[in-house]
């Protein structure tokens, strides 16, 4: 991690809040774009609203901690999968940077500290690595699955690593968290929350999606499935590799209120969709909600504020919000402003009569959200053997999926999905609970559209096939970028940045 200084990243924002209100409405709704810029992006494309460096003064990488986390339940004894698993820690453990804090975690209904043996994370360097390696072979298959006793392992080992930049963890489970009840599970993702970031990974297909969606919306990680055991090295050294691009450990939505409105609901809405309203911090006079660690990109957000008609004057422009950014250089240190503050304005309309103008933008969240309600319906009707329903969810998110363009997820819903002989629609006869967990656990993920890109972003869409990293293939920010915000390498030399 840390490939990058915490000075690297600026930031910008745009809030489209469609400002015209019905004079019956209740709501407010405003959707916030944020992108994320290295200098290299920055400088590639004469961007001249500079935003404000995250980690100004800082000169060089800030310290950086990473925490594996293997899963050696007694279910990982079949088809091989403790020998695949300790072979993706061992590769992840090669990826770390020299210099970088790391520590390696087994659970089963409790954790370990498999290495160092003092408990304490220690410096990656060459014999570092070779006696983590030497300890992750020996771990052996035993218990069962609590897995919010490793979260909170990797919590202690945090704290007593005292790093002031990046904490990151990964995860991998193969199973359900049967050894705790989810109060207990949700107590210790409250006292991980912003404290680390972790990704979460489900092996095979005998784990719980709903679980993961919630370790990961929880402490601002990824949720991934890998059902083909053999697959689990290569996802983890992309992730490792995607982990050490991000440079700024803790970001938050700065919300401040007039008296006539107040917060209803929150949510991330790209790249992937959370829930952050239980999030909410008081703080000064207004709200933080934590976005947590960033790396170069774009995210986008939701805010929806709740008003009473009766107090609300007509055909008066009001100010609803003020929204803006702040950084905090480690957990506990003091947060600071990275961008002016951007208001939210609303007019409510006296004539009652006429429908209420519609924000494109807006509803298109909305249908996108529904998309994902109905990947996870599917699985639910699947998982209850009611494959009628499953059927029919599956035809509608197929539909959403079509219309809306989320050209990933309409294909993750045809691997799943036959013809019967009337040439509908329907779920495979012979589908796995793996596909389906999978399915439902992909359902956050969102692609946002070309029209809600930055200027500098729209440079980089059309046919030339110039404008695609010739490594990834994904769409770079500028035909003149020098290298590649997905998967960070350098796009004359092909070396990671």
């Amino acid at each position: 991690m840390g490939d990058l200084p915490r000075a690297a990243l600026n930031f910008t924002m745009e809030v489209h809040a469609p400002g015209d209100l019905s004079r019956d409405a209740d709501r407010a709704d405003a959707l916030i774009t944020v992108h994320a810029r290295s200098p290299e992006t920055t400088e590639t494309t004469e961007i001249t609203d500079a935003g404000v460096d995250a980690g100004a003064g800082a000169d060089s990488t800030p310290l950086t901690a990473e925490i594996l986390i293997m899963d050696r339940s007694l279910s990982m004894t079949g088809l091989r999968k403790i020998d695949e698993a300790r072979r993706a820690v061992c590769a992840a453990i090669d990826t770390l940077r020299d210099g970088t804090l790391f520590a390696v975690v087994a659970g089963d209904h409790e954790a370990i500290v498999v290495h160092p043996p003092d408990g304490r994370p220690v410096p990656a360097d060459e014999t570092s690595r070779r006696e983590a390696k030497a300890a992750v072979h020996a771990v052996r298959a035993q218990g069962g699955t609590r897995i919010g006793s490793w979260l909170e392992c990797a919590r202690r080992l945090f704290d007593t690593a005292a790093v002031t930049g990046v904490r990151h963890a990964v995860l991998y489970t193969d199973g359900k968290d049967e050894h705790e009840t989810r109060a207990e599970l949700d107590a210790i993702l409250d006292a991980c929350s912003d404290r680390f970031i972790c990704d979460v990974r489900g092996l095979g297909g005998d784990w719980e999606y709903r679980e993961l969606h919630r370790i990961a919306q929880a402490l601002h990680g990824s949720s991934v499935a890998v059902i083909d055991i053999a697959d689990l090295t290569a996802d983890f050294e992309a992730l490792m590799h995607e982990a050490r691009r991000v440079v700024v450990p803790h970001v938050y939505l700065g919300l401040r209120f007039s008296e006539l409105f107040t917060l209803d609901k929150v949510r991330q809405t790209a790249p992937v969709e959370a829930d952050l309203t239980g999030r909410q911090q008081s703080y000064e006079e207004g709200l933080h909600i934590p976005l947590g660690a960033w790396s170069p990109g774009l995210r986008q957000y939701q805010i929806t504020l709740r008003l009473d008609p009766g107090r609300v004057p007509f055909d008066t422009d009001l100010r609803a919000a003020w929204i803006t950014l702040h950084a905090e250089h480690g957990v506990g240190a003091g947060r600071v402003g990275l961008l002016p503050t951007v208001p939210m304005n609303v007019r409510r309309r006296s004539i009652p009569s006429g429908a209420s103008t519609r924000s494109p933008e807006l509803t298109r969240v909305g249908q996108i959200r529904a998309l994902g309600m109905a990947m996870r319906a599917c699985t639910d009707a699947y998982e209850a053997g009611d494959i009628g329903r499953a059927d029919r969810e599956l035809r509608t998110a197929l539909d959403l999926a079509d219309e809306l363009g989320q050209r990933r997820k309409a294909a993750e819903l045809w691997a799943v999905a036959e013809k019967d002989p009337r040439d509908r629609v329907i779920l495979r006869r012979d589908v796995t609970r793996a596909e389906m967990q999978r399915l439902a656990l992909d359902s956050t993920r969102t692609e946002l559209p070309v029209d809600s890109m930055p200027v500098d972003a729209l440079d980089a869409v059309g046919a030339d096939s110039t404008t695609r990293c010739p490594h990834c293939n994904e769409r770079l920010p500028t035909r003149r970028a020098r290298f590649c915000e997905a998967c960070g390498r350098n796009l004359d030399t092909g070396s990671g940045t």
